[in-house]
């Protein structure tokens, strides 16, 4: 309503509107005489006493720009970039991911990281969040990244309209962190089969070294290009980054195998 009142105060003279015209006599003539309508995206069951959201549109509008319109400086990400990059053809379950940074974060201290506190990490399933509204078939997943400075943040046209969402190399990279947010290793596998021949190795380096994670995700990253059949000239330059310690492509794997060659525990079979 703040964004709609503004709007009218700009443009009052020009559209003719007398003083007595508020926001809401605005919105009930434009929705009797044009294709102005009220959407409501509700927060899930879950979350009772959050906030809903009122928005106007005009016209058909895609989900993906309803989603973006709940939180400033959002952008759609993992699973959902996926889809929108044209890594495969799965929109996994119907959720649309919006990723909202946090505030800046201390940096991790390297010296913390030892084989002991990875495999205690690992062994656990890997927090989500099940922070979901909902707009008529649709399911808008609120993330909280990591603070980037919206690094490696793009767009891409959706039904005549830009969304913000994250470009491919940093795609692969949060879905190598966060897999269940692109429906599990298998789905993340494919995205990389999809990603093949249309990413610059150079800038997956350069973004996953200033995205400046604790663990060795380069392992993981390497060990997905391999089983996509990446050239080994691309894969090879992810090793240069050291294979000091043993590491996990996922959490919380019930049946391991391991790659002496990436130094990772994988699922048996993969």
């Amino acid at each position: 309503m703040q964004d709609l009142s503004k709007i009218l105060a700009e443009n009052r003279d020009t559209w003719n509107l007398a003083l007595s015209t508020t926001p809401e006599k605005l919105i009930q003539l434009l929705s009797a005489k044009g294709d102005l309508r009220e959407i409501r995206i509700k927060p899930s069951e879950a979350y009772p006493n959050a906030r809903a959201f009122t928005r106007y549109v005009w016209g058909p509008i895609s989900p993906f720009r309803i989603a973006l319109s709940m939180r400033k400086g959002s952008y759609l990400s993992h699973g959902t970039a996926v889809f929108l990059r044209g890594l495969n053809e799965q929109l996994p379950r119907r959720v649309i991911h919006v990723n909202q940074e946090q505030s800046p974060k201390p940096q991790p201290d390297p010296s913390s990281l030892s084989q002991a506190s990875i495999a205690k990490a690992f062994s656990r399933k890997q927090r989500q969040s099940t922070f979901i509204y909902q707009y008529e078939d649709e399911n808008f997943l609120i993330l909280s990244g990591k603070n980037t400075g919206e690094l490696e943040v793009g767009t891409v046209r959706v039904d005549g309209e830009q969304v913000a969402v994250t470009k491919t190399e940093r795609t692969l990279i949060d879905i190598t962190v966060r897999p269940a947010y692109a429906g599990g290793v298998y789905q993340v596998l494919e995205a990389y089969r999809g990603a093949r021949g249309k990413i610059s190795v150079a800038t997956l380096l350069a973004t996953l070294k200033r995205l400046n994670y604790l663990y060795p995700y380069h392992q993981a990253i390497g060990f997905y290009m391999q089983q996509a059949s990446y050239p080994a000239k691309q894969y090879d330059r992810l090793k240069e980054a050291g294979l000091h310690l043993d590491f996990y492509l996922a959490h919380d794997i019930r049946d391991l195998d391991y790659s002496p060659e990436w130094r990772l525990f994988y699922p048996k079979g993969m």
